[in-house]
């Protein structure tokens, strides 16, 4: 970290990047053993309990160490406690972040590089990686994240409904959004509801991972640099947003859905189509619905489709142990070794000896989409975007109406973009 970093500053910075909350309790203290290892993370519901099976089963393994998890609440306070833990130099020896996180913690100081002689040694290599997925893992040319999924948006069906509208082998082959609209309008007359069930009412996660999928799609970027205005391509946007305003018509969806009323109405059978996450797949088959999942299809000429990673990396500390840090490397190897039970709940595997395994191609719908991380699109690469951040709310803030169908488009993207130069104008927190 540079000497001219100094810790209060590091502490200022470390609030600012975590978006919103304050620290509470204290991070692991310095008595612990050498084979003692602390592993923080957010995953909780069936994640966490498939998380916790296979840290125990790496522990059952005798390896010379043990993992204790901690689990904290996901969202800012996770990432506000992980920032100052770090800022301080008392971080937990291996900790989850999604990818989206890194450009606002690495720059400081606040992660540590993971060492690529040490992973050879473990066996896990560049290449066992999707090379997009392995690219979001680095900062100015060094490796910060170990990827062990990519999480993406995709499209949900019912099977039984999409036989009876006789749109299976179109849901598989569509390539415009006059198709989309076509097939979910045949759905709507089988359900005699809905066609699709999307759910964004108070979320703007759920607005931007659709809006950042179709906007991607058009052959559009989105680049935000500090110092400098966002680059951005407002026609592709306004196409965009008009797409989705279009959709949501109280026929094909309804215009004013939360993320609980969508997915009730799926789980019923009062809508044909479903756009989730991947995380809602578990959900979706214990409820022993006919249901089938595919990438978000390509509408706009360009493979593109929204994602995150859970990736694991190493929080900065004052004092390394360099036992310890050896053992981090093999748990976490041993962790993606095991991945499979992960794609359970819908994840990718982003380990490939795994994602290619016969066990992990034989998991249905996960095997569907697991070509994905091939064109997967993170967030921009900036300090204030990523999961857990305000970002997308401020993506929210002005497009809501537009989703509602009461706002214009191009009004709803310039006051997004005005939001966005404010905050490239200001100085980097780290």
């Amino acid at each position: 970290m540079s000497d001219q970093l100094s810790r209060r500053g590091l502490l200022k910075a470390a609030a600012a990047l975590a978006g919103s909350g304050l620290l509470v309790g204290c991070a692991p203290g310095a008595s612990r053993s050498a084979t003692d290892l602390s592993y923080w993370h957010l995953l909780t519901g069936g994640d966490g309990t498939v998380m916790a099976g296979l840290v125990d089963a790496v522990n059952a393994a005798n390896l010379g160490f043990h993992a204790t998890q901690t689990v904290l609440a996901w969202g800012p306070p996770y990432y506000t406690k992980l920032a100052m833990a770090s800022a301080g130099g008392r971080a937990p020896d291996v900790a989850i972040m999604h990818a989206s996180r890194i450009a606002g913690y690495a720059p400081g100081g606040l992660l540590e590089p993971w060492d690529l002689d040490l992973l050879a040694e473990v066996g896990l290599h560049e290449s066992d990686f999707p090379a997009r997925v392995w690219e979001k893992c680095q900062y100015d040319g060094k490796l910060y994240a170990i990827a062990l999924d990519t999480h993406p948006f995709v499209l949900y069906y019912n099977t039984e409904h999409a036989e009876r509208a006789g749109v299976t082998d179109a849901l598989h082959s569509m390539k415009s959004p006059e198709e989309f609209t076509e097939i979910a309008a045949k759905l709507q007359k089988v359900t005699g509801k809905h066609g699709l069930s999307y759910g964004y009412l108070g979320d703007g996660s759920q607005m931007w991972r659709l809006f950042y999928t179709f906007y991607r799609q058009t052959g559009a970027d989105m680049k935000l640099v500090p110092g400098q205005k966002a680059q951005v391509d407002k026609d592709a946007a306004v196409k965009t947003l008009t797409f989705i305003q279009s959709l949501l018509n109280d026929t094909i969806a309804s215009r004013s859905g939360d993320g609980g009323t969508a997915t009730s109405e799926f789980l019923h059978g009062e809508s044909g189509m479903f756009l989730g996450g991947v995380w809602e797949l578990p959900v979706l088959k214990d409820a022993k619905m006919p249901v089938d999942a595919l990438p978000i299809p390509t509408l706009f000429g360009t493979q593109a489709a929204y994602a995150d990673s859970h990736t694991f990396v190493l929080p900065r500390q004052s004092k390394v142990s360099p036992e310890r840090r050896k053992h981090v490397y093999t748990m976490v190897a041993e962790i993606l070794k095991r991945s499979v039970k992960w794609a359970g709940g819908g994840h990718i595997p982003a380990y490939q000896p795994v994602a290619h395994s016969a066990e992990y191609q034989a998991l249905k719908p996960q095997s569907n989409y697991a070509g994905i991380p091939a064109y997967v699109n993170y967030d921009p690469d900036v300090w204030f975007t990523g999961a857990g951040s305000d970002f997308q709310n401020y993506f929210a803030e002005n497009v809501q109406n537009v989703f509602l169908g009461s706002g214009d488009p191009a009004a709803g993207f310039d006051g997004f973009v005005a939001r966005l130069n404010k905050l490239l104008d200001r100085p980097q927190p780290v």
